[in-house]
């Protein structure tokens, strides 16, 4: 039976290691931050309506959107943000759904997608699964700290910027705890895809 698993969770929880454990274990994983980027390349329909709406001031030298200026345009001004994810949302959603219908094109059985916004931005109807990778704050502050370089009040300001992992719990059909070391994280993943008739790579 296709089924497509939603991998959510939030900054510094260790989705994208988790995410990385599943695709060297043979399975697609559709990255929506990659899908993101793609959706709005030179030669996208999204870039062409992007540039039409924000003007050429917005592009770099090579032509790329200069994703730091368009930032500063949609920070302090809610209609042109909201302009911004009606052009950007539907296309990124059409670039996964086309990688996924491939995937299954391939006999595939199982689709992953990793979405980081999965719960906020009510995109859940796009899979029939979710897999929520949790960790509590004080081990999100502590990871932020040492991968970023952050103050311990920058970290807070970066997780209180997001829907609260405590939050999503709530949500998710299955939960990974990844507070402790990253071999029990993946016995926890094995063992939540086998429930869910998904068999991964044992050698992993």
């Amino acid at each position: 039976m296709r089924q497509v698993i939603g991998i959510t969770g939030g900054i510094a929880s260790g989705k994208s290691s988790v995410s990385e454990f599943i695709k060297e274990s043979g399975f697609t994983v559709i990255d929506a931050d990659i899908a993101a980027r793609e959706a709005v390349e030179p030669g996208e329909e999204a870039y062409a309506q992007i540039v039409e709406s924000f003007g050429d001031e917005i592009l770099q030298e090579d032509k790329m959107i200069d994703r730091e200026k368009l930032g500063s345009i949609i920070f302090h001004d809610t209609e042109k943000r909201l302009l911004l994810n009606s052009i950007v949302h539907p296309a990124v959603r059409k670039r996964m759904i086309g990688q996924k219908d491939s995937a299954f094109d391939r006999e595939e059985e199982t689709v992953f997608m990793d979405i980081p916004l999965l719960f906020e931005s009510k995109l859940t109807s796009m899979v029939d699964k979710t897999l929520l990778i949790y960790v509590n704050e004080h081990v999100q502050i502590e990871r932020l700290m040492k991968r970023n370089g952050f103050t311990k009040s920058e970290a807070l300001a970066r997780i209180s910027s997001q829907m609260p992992l405590s939050e999503k719990r709530n949500l998710a059909d299955a939960i990974i705890d990844n507070n402790g070391d990253f071999e029990e994280t993946k016995r926890q993943v094995k063992e939540i895809l086998l429930g869910w008739g998904v068999k991964t790579n044992s050698e992993n």
